[in-house]
């Protein structure tokens, strides 16, 4: 089985002078739950961003390795989206699409896990009565289901999740336990959030502000 590591050495990304983190250190490895933790504004989304290739740093550099038997083995920047899902708030859906096709134009670009359909997927999430509605239609929770089923689903071993309980009840909170449980022992999970009750599973905090 290949294990995944994330590393950033002396990472640092700005915006015009101002420093949004610099200095960090750090090593995201396979088989852990990290949460990074700090303020609205503080940075946590854009260090995210930087862990997913989709922004650059400005300082210092990220490898992504996977290794297996021992031997290491350096994944490529434009290779990084076959190896990882992410859900984010302000990740767009196409909202003319309906929920199983959002479902099946995600499995274009990267494997479903295997032994579950995209009716199974729908129903798990709660969404078994619209898997043939436009997103356009869908509650904004209904949206943020859809967004965790894409990303826990995706048959990936990294996942990345941005205040992933946003635009959830209750019911929703409990579901997104359950995804964890079921779906991430195995996983590099990273959690931005300073929800308790998003970031239980963590047992490494990374207060973002430690980096200013």
């Amino acid at each position: 089985m290949n294990k995944y590591c994330i590393e950033l050495t002396d990472a640092g990304k700005r915006f015009n002078r101002e420093w949004i983190f610099r200095n960090l250190t750090y090593q995201f490895e396979s088989g852990n739950a990290y949460a990074i933790i700090g303020s609205n504004g503080s940075g946590k989304s854009t260090l995210l961003q930087c862990l997913c290739s989709s922004m650059n740093l400005n300082a210092g550099t990220l490898r992504f390795t996977s290794t297996k038997n021992k031997v290491e083995k350096n994944i490529s920047p434009e290779n990084w989206y076959k190896f990882l899902a992410i859900c984010t708030p302000y990740l767009e859906m196409v909202e003319e699409m309906t929920a199983q096709e959002y479902l099946q134009f995600h499995h274009r670009f990267k494997p479903l896990m295997p032994l579950h359909s995209l009716e199974e997927i729908l129903a798990r999430v709660g969404l078994s009565k619209a898997i043939h509605q436009q997103i356009r239609y869908f509650s904004s929770g209904m949206k943020q289901r859809l967004k965790l089923a894409q990303a826990f689903f995706s048959d990936t071993p990294i996942l990345l999740l941005d205040e992933p309980c946003t635009n959830l009840d209750q019911q929703g909170f409990a579901l997104y336990q359950s995804l964890i449980t079921d779906f991430c022992k195995e996983k590099l999970v990273i959690i931005c959030s300073n929800e308790a009750k998003e970031i239980d599973c963590c047992k490494v905090h990374i207060p973002i502000g430690n980096y200013k």
